[in-house]
């Protein structure tokens, strides 16, 4: 078979095997290779651990944290693809190299809102599209408008987390009660978790008992 025939690459873009059914070649796939990491924060640890100390010290709302890796090329790159060039078809691939990970799905689904007018300029949620797809990948129900966004914050790039706290307060609300007790929340990025925090807070008010997240990216903020 011709070589320009036969499907690349997504990565480096050489031809796959005729036979592959991954869009990375052997090689590539090694780059997102799970690395050891707390099950609980999703932080890089030296060894795998169902807690770290600062999860045991300080727990944080949620149950588990599911993620591919740190903020780094290649998924820094895929992130920012699908994020701003509107390279949707990234999500497929993500959410297939995720899936797998995930040992208990959540029966239910959300993901993190955007304010409706930064929807209405970048004309779509990632976290959305990146939801869609794990969803389904799982077996999942999915719930999109679980949570609005009612205070146009400034972006969290940029900040400390004592100001990504500040600057979320009371920026998000829960439209309805769940009637489901175990949720995951889906997200591209998860640095300091203040987004997410504030709305795992909102569900245990509510009685939700169980909570993970869905990354792409859990990676420290630089001095942590």
């Amino acid at each position: 078979m011709f070589s320009w025939l036969r499907p690349s690459c997504q990565l480096c873009g050489l031809p796959l095997e005729s036979h592959s059914t991954q869009s990375l070649c052997g090689a590539c796939l090694d780059w997102y290779a799970p690395t050891t990491r707390c099950a609980r924060c999703g932080l890089p640890c030296e060894i795998a651990t169902e807690q770290c100390g600062q999860c045991l010290t300080s727990p944080p709302p949620w149950h588990k944290l599911y993620c591919l890796g740190d903020y780094r090329f290649p998924l820094s790159q895929s992130v920012h693809q699908l994020k701003y060039q509107r390279q949707f078809w990234q999500a497929q691939p993500l959410a297939g190299l995720l899936a797998p990970r995930i040992v208990s799905p959540a029966p239910l689904v959300t993901c993190v809102p955007l304010h409706w007018r930064r929807h209405a300029w970048r004309g779509f949620n990632q976290s959305d599209v990146l939801a869609r797809q794990l969803a389904q990948q799982l077996g999942s129900q999915y719930q999109p408008r679980l949570f609005s966004r009612r205070l146009a914050t400034p972006p969290q790039q940029g900040l400390n987390k004592a100001q990504r706290r500040r600057n979320l307060n009371q920026a998000f609300v829960l439209n309805s009660a769940p009637s489901h007790r175990h949720i995951a929340i889906v997200d591209d990025v998860v640095t300091t978790g203040s987004t997410v925090r504030q709305l795992c807070n909102l569900l245990l008010d509510v009685g939700v008992e169980s909570l993970d997240i869905y990354c792409i990216c859990r990676t420290p903020e630089p001095g942590d």
